[in-house]
């Protein structure tokens, strides 16, 4: 197999990759939206975060898993994975809450609630 044709294949995947970590991502915020808390990682509650970590390992694993494609094909970093860890972690005690701040990026995403 040719250097273009494996290239070709892994830019094939990584596409599909991000359409699977979009999928998980959107599901999520709808389900943040909704009223749960823990996927940003805003609250200190245990079992918040504990619910979510499995929605957040995953789309941690997949987006590190994306960059390394987009890395062998000479693409910038997967924009989509930097904004979502950009906006996790603690926030200011008058920062919008987690539901607030799901349905903001369902609808940047044009994905609206």
């Amino acid at each position: 197999m040719s250097r273009a044709d494996r290239l070709e294949r892994l830019d094939a995947r990584r596409v599909e990759l991000e359409a699977e970590y979009e999928a998980v991502l959107l599901e999520a915020l709808r389900g943040v939206a909704g009223g749960s808390w823990g996927l940003f990682g805003h609250t200190k509650d245990r079992a918040a975060h504990a619910k979510w970590e499995p929605v957040v390992t995953d789309l941690c694993d997949r987006g590190d898993e994306i960059d390394r494609m987009r890395d062998q094909l000479g693409l910038q970093p997967f924009a989509l994975h930097e904004e979502f860890e950009a906006s996790r972690g603690p926030v200011s005690t008058n920062a919008p809450g987690e539901p607030k701040q799901a349905k903001a990026w369902l609808e940047r995403l044009g994905k609206d609630v």
